[in-house]
């Protein structure tokens, strides 16, 4: 299924984007009358696939569920992917980023996925050394480039 959502770049994760302003106009995203398709199509697809995917910040998004706790540079036992609710297009590149207050920014393995079919998979992505250790925020990006040229 493919809706008519216009993203250039998004950067959200529930613990660095309060769900208070997520959708208000000034973040960049739509009026909350104007998303309410989301809660549907989040609710179909969360049923498709029970305890698979989690919601983001975002309510254009939803990404794999993580394990509580996980060793540090051992592959997570699913791939870890990114799915949008709205048209992205293939090719789109995807990147995954992790943080807390001790790390602001945890070094990562295998972090960057190509979107094919409003899908992104990561395939052996890892939480490299110290970084693994403590609770992160996890963010991911999507960005594209334009091909139409005038």
């Amino acid at each position: 299924m493919h809706l008519p959502v216009s993203l250039t770049t998004c950067n959200v994760s529930e613990e660095a984007w309060p769900k208070s302003t997520m959708c208000e106009p000034s973040s960049g995203y739509m009026r909350n009358q104007d998303i309410w398709w989301t809660e549907q199509l989040i609710q179909e697809i969360q049923s498709e696939h029970p305890g698979e995917l989690v919601r983001t910040g975002s309510p254009y998004f939803l990404c794999s569920a993580l394990p509580a706790h996980w060793r540090s540079n051992k592959t997570l036992p699913v791939a870890f992917r990114v799915v949008a609710l709205g048209d992205i297009g293939d090719g789109t590149i995807v990147t995954v980023r992790a943080g807390n207050d001790e790390n602001c920014c945890a070094e990562l393995r295998n972090s960057t996925a190509v979107m094919k079919n409003q899908v992104a998979k990561f395939n052996d992505l890892r939480f490299v050394g110290r970084s693994g250790r403590g609770k992160f925020s996890v963010v991911h990006s999507s960005s594209y480039s334009s091909t139409n040229k005038r």
